[in-house]
């Protein structure tokens, strides 16, 4: 069973690295208060040791990242690059040409489509479907998805998901993510085409975007993207403690999360129970 080193802050470590690909929700705000001594942290990091992206699984453009920076109080001098899931989504649907799309998600994320050789049908007409999430998920679970995921899997339909999470916490209440509407999908038979992290090749546009570091850290507090991802794209990772998992570690230690850790088959280089320098 592999430990994580637990570390009181960024500058304990830094000096092993040269870059950083880091998490945006709960590392860097909440969804909605900023983390004000993370983003110091990434500042010092950046000005003192290399560049920093920010890569999310945020089913939307790096723009309206920064527009939810300026509405909810982020700094935006803290980054070099801002690397998304919705980016990469976008990019593979400009590849595939005009089609017929059967859309899930709010209304608001259909920007996300802007400019596109796309019509929005029903499932009947679709050429496939993307999952941005769910239409309401402040109200709405995957359980509410059932019909319209049978009636997709009836007609064969491949699923894109703009976004792997299956949860976050906005503030204090936990909201479901499209990845969770792509695993119920998957669970009845459909099949699923993902963008985002914990996948390999978000990580080699987020390095990339980082110039193509040498020795790159990965920051996150999600197990089965952040970790799984770092560890198959090959990066040392700093876990997070207080964010997405902060309810279920029962004792703080070494010890408990390496055990955590060992369920998922992921580890890392060392934790902290948030970020700061």
């Amino acid at each position: 069973m592999s430990q994580p080193r637990l570390i009181d802050g960024l500058s304990e470590i830094a000096s092993d690295y040269d870059a950083v690909i880091c998490d945006i929700w709960g590392v860097v705000h909440d969804g909605h208060a900023p983390f004000p001594a993370a983003a110091e942290a990434l500042r010092r990091f950046r000005r003192e040791r290399g560049r920093v992206v920010l890569l999310s699984n945020a089913p939307r453009m790096p723009d309206s990242v920064v527009e939810q920076f300026r509405r909810i109080g982020v700094a935006n001098d803290f980054y070099d690059a801002i690397v998304t899931s919705g980016g990469a989504t976008r990019e593979d649907l400009i590849r595939r040409g005009p089609l017929s799309l059967y859309f899930i998600g709010p209304d608001w994320d259909r920007t996300l489509l802007d400019g596109l050789s796309i019509k929005s049908t029903s499932v009947a007409d679709a050429d496939l479907a993307v999952c941005i999430g769910l239409k309401d998920d402040l109200a709405e679970t995957p359980d509410d998805y059932g019909q319209v995921l049978a009636e997709m899997r009836a007609h064969h339909l491949l699923m894109l998901c703009a976004n792997p999470d299956l949860k976050v916490y906005r503030g204090k209440q936990m909201c479901w993510c499209a990845g969770a509407l792509a695993k119920a999908y998957e669970e009845m038979g459909g099949k699923v085409t993902y963008f985002g992290k914990p996948y390999p090749a978000i990580y080699q546009e987020a390095l990339k975007a980082a110039g193509e570091p040498q020795k790159p850290l990965a920051i996150g507090d999600a197990l089965v993207t952040d970790l799984k991802g770092a560890k198959g794209a090959g990066i040392e990772a700093l876990f997070i403690a207080d964010g997405l998992h902060g309810e279920e570690i029962e004792a703080y230690t070494a010890r408990h999360l390496g055990e955590m850790f060992a369920v998922h088959h992921v580890s890392a280089k060392a934790a902290m129970r948030a970020l700061k320098w």
